[in-house]
């Protein structure tokens, strides 16, 4: 019986998810199945792979035959590689322990892959939430503005619209006032010419002659 490892499609509609499969050559897509080896998620980023290597390795050496799909991931999961290194050990090539230490060299190279693809996946991320938030808050702030100039504007408008329904208030002009011209300060006296009254003479006594018998 000629055996396939193939896909068999799970998943939703626009949304698949995929099993990896030891089938039959003959047997239907959805048909029955020898075994289920593992799964594929292509809606991640790097996409996930679940696989039984050991398994994958045993049916590979057996013969089957895997379809274009599965064998990319085998290579990608070192399943081929590993086959590849076994075959040579069996040719006498290099050991056994040779053949470990290629295969886990191997293996570091691949994750230090995976690791630089998923760090550049997430920077990537990292700058499209950046620029979505920076826009949104731009687009925000122009909104606010706008919510704020049309307040301003009706503000003004009712405004303007009180003032002109309030009746005018005529206001009279101010009177001049008329300057009172001072009266011409009095001279003070001290400054007027004071008339002297005229002295009076003390009385003159006139001695009265001496008559001859007082004189005795």
């Amino acid at each position: 019986m000629a055996t396939r490892l193939r896909l068999q499609r799970r998943g939703r509609k626009n949304h698949p998810f995929y099993q990896i499969i030891v089938a039959d050559s003959r047997a239907p897509r959805d048909g029955k199945y020898i075994e289920r080896i593992g799964s594929y998620n292509p809606n991640t980023n790097p996409a996930t792979i679940t696989l039984d290597f050991e398994r994958a390795l045993y049916w590979l050496q057996t013969g089957a035959e895997a379809s274009d799909t599965v064998r990319n991931i085998l290579s990608n999961e070192g399943v081929l590689m590993k086959k590849h290194l076994l075959g040579g050990v069996k040719k006498g090539a290099f050991t056994e322990e040779v053949a470990e230490t290629k295969f886990n060299e191997w293996l570091e190279n691949k994750q230090k892959g995976i690791d630089s693809v998923k760090t550049k996946a997430e920077e990537k991320q990292i700058a499209e939430d950046k620029a979505r938030l920076d826009a949104e808050k731009k687009s925000n702030q122009a909104r606010a503005d706008e919510i704020a100039k049309k307040k301003a504007d009706e503000v003004a408008t009712l405004e303007a619209a009180k003032a002109a329904k309030a009746p005018k208030v005529e206001v009279a002009p101010a009177k001049e006032e008329t300057p009172v011209e001072k009266a011409p300060a009095k001279e003070e006296a001290k400054d007027a010419p004071v008339e002297e009254a005229p002295a009076e003479e003390a009385p003159t006594t006139v001695e009265e002659p001496a008559k001859e018998g007082d004189a005795k």
